[in-house]
């Protein structure tokens, strides 16, 4: 009998006799078990489970191909991931105050936050950005706003991630712009934009133009930097707000990939060498409260990834094949209701995310729900990272939970699950076919509604919501956005108005428009009307007119 069977046969008699006998006295919580993905989760994980399991082909060692143990071959061994708290409010000085305040307390990364009208490529003196501006970040118009933003901090020493989509471009380009003025290089320029426009049409909102120009212009944008800025990553393909609109573990792992598909894909037909740009596409995941769960979709995404740019496209070079990635806490399970527990949360979600071997982080503050984080608040999230690089011994360890019988059984399945969503993805025609029919907003829409039924049916415990309640003393010294900040922002445009060339400004402006009627790469007018201190929304409205604005798909 080989060592499979003897297991096997043993567990039979375990489950026959000790467990039945226990399960008799003490009946087990509930009748079935399972993940946010509906994975099974069985009683008991053995040898069995990995009976079709090989080594080699499926963990490999860490920093070679699949790339399931990581793409750090000594993981934190060598150096501790990135540590970034995701930051922007008010004005350009508030947040660059506020930088230089996180920097001091041991921050390694800058991670910039825009408000909605940045995002939406609105001047903050248009009448839709009005009760918006400074709100949910920090009010970007013109180049002016990106020098007060930058100051005194050092660009060539910092790596800076930028949290935008549709005008992507354009703060990519005023960041740029700054980096000049400093004197810095653009080619030693490290850092990310997110730049992922498809997951704002399935589950964030912040879209522009129709998905056809918007694949253009990132597409233009990997050109540029492949060529001007080598060190930058030029799309943070982003699973976050996929799992925060209330998607599973599997279906952030696979329309996640499918959107990185997209650009591969819409790249190479631009007429770029994939080994030519492979290595600046970055990834951005949410990571939940299932710690083991979250432990293994992390692993399933690298093995899955390396798969897809080995096989489907074909990459030479193994770190071309790497999928690295920036993690944020799940902003979406954090509660008003007893909020000092959002910081165990956030601890055991960060902790899974170091577990799974990310490249960066964010910790969130106990307080968002209520608001943009206090100071004291994101001191605490900052220092759950610092303890558990400093104290907690995991980071000695290389994929520490690697070999268990759970997490690899765990990482098999979810491959397995998301590898279904992807094949069916691309029956249809890929992810912008599948987005435009709805799909992917309907499988989202559907598992967000089966976890609110959940919850409320009381078989999903969220501690201090529908379990262990207790009235709650109110918050003090929540962060707020002055409402001054408006007025000043609106004034400190018009006066880069009345000051800049106007000449200048409408010769980079219609550069623009020359290159979105035709096939000139759209980032160096761009670059040219930034330096020229044209506002943000003076050239995302020069692109509507040329490209008109997306109405949403609604799915009932």
């Amino acid at each position: 009998m080989s060592d499979e069977d003897r297991v096997a046969e043993g567990l039979r008699k375990w489950e026959s006799g000790t467990i039945a006998k226990t399960i008799a006295k003490q009946p087990e919580r509930r009748e079935r078990f399972v993940t946010t993905s509906d994975l099974e989760v069985k009683r008991l994980y053995t040898p069995v489970d990995l009976a079709a399991h090989d080594y080699l082909r499926d963990e490999g060692f860490p920093g070679e191909f699949p790339f399931t143990r990581g793409v750090q071959p000594t993981m934190f061994r060598g150096r501790y991931w990135t540590m970034r708290q995701y930051s922007g409010f008010g004005s350009a000085k508030h947040t660059n105050e506020w930088f230089r305040f996180l920097l001091k307390q041991g921050q390694t990364g800058l991670s910039v936050a825009f408000d909605l009208p940045t995002q939406m490529g609105l001047d903050s003196d248009d009448p839709p950005a009005r009760g918006e501006v400074g709100k949910v970040g920090v009010a970007i118009d013109t180049l002016a706003d990106m020098e007060i933003l930058l100051d005194q901090i050092p660009l060539d020493q910092v790596s800076t991630s930028m949290t935008i989509n549709s005008t992507a471009a354009i703060l990519l380009c005023m960041y740029i712009a700054v980096a000049k003025k400093h004197g810095v290089d653009p080619k030693t320029l490290r850092g990310t934009i997110q730049n992922d426009v498809l997951k704002e049409y399935v589950a964030r909102g912040t879209f522009i133009y129709p998905p056809g120009p918007s694949m253009r212009l990132i597409s233009d944008i990997f050109a540029f930097c492949t060529k001007e800025t080598p060190n930058w990553n030029v799309i943070s393909i982003s699973g976050y707000h996929i799992r925060e609109a209330g998607s599973s573990a599997a279906q952030e792992i696979a329309f996640t990939l499918a959107n990185g598909i997209a650009y591969v894909q819409a790249a190479i037909e631009a007429g770029l060498d994939v080994d030519a740009f492979a290595g600046q596409l970055s990834f951005f995941f949410n990571v939940h409260n299932n710690v083991l769960e979250e432990v293994a979709k992390f692993r399933a995404a690298r093995r899955l990834w390396a798969k897809i740019m080995r096989d489907r496209f074909h990459a030479k070079s193994p770190r071309n094949m790497s999928l690295r990635f920036h993690t944020q806490t799940a902003g979406s399970m954090l509660t008003a209701q007893q909020p000092l527990n959002n910081v165990v949360r956030v601890t055991l979600q960060a902790l899974a995310a170091v577990l799974g071997g990310t490249q960066s982080l964010h910790t969130n503050s106990y307080d968002e729900a209520f608001a943009l984080p206090s100071r004291d608040s994101v001191t605490i999230a900052l220092r759950t990272q610092q303890v558990i690089a400093e104290e907690s011994g995991v980071t000695d360890f290389i994929d520490p939970l690697a070999g268990s019988y759970v997490i690899e059984s765990l990482t098999d399945q979810l491959e397995t699950k998301a590898r279904e969503y992807l094949d069916h993805i691309d029956e249809m025609g890929g992810m912008v076919e599948a987005i435009l029919r709805g799909y992917v907003q309907r499988e989202i829409q559907e598992k967000a509604y089966q976890w609110q039924r959940e919850v409320e049916a009381q078989t999903r415990i969220i501690v201090g919501v529908n379990k262990y309640q207790h009235p709650d003393s109110p918050l003090k010294d929540l962060l707020t956005v002055d409402p001054a900040v408006e007025a000043e922002q609106q004034q400190r445009l018009a006066d880069v108005r009345a000051t800049r060339d106007e000449a200048a400004v409408r010769r980079a402006l219609e550069h623009i428009a020359a290159a979105a009627a035709g096939k000139d790469n759209l980032v160096y007018p761009i670059l040219e009307a930034v330096e020229a201190y044209a506002s943000l929304g003076e050239i995302a409205d020069v692109l509507r007119e040329r490209w008109g604005e997306f109405n949403e798909v609604v799915v009932l």
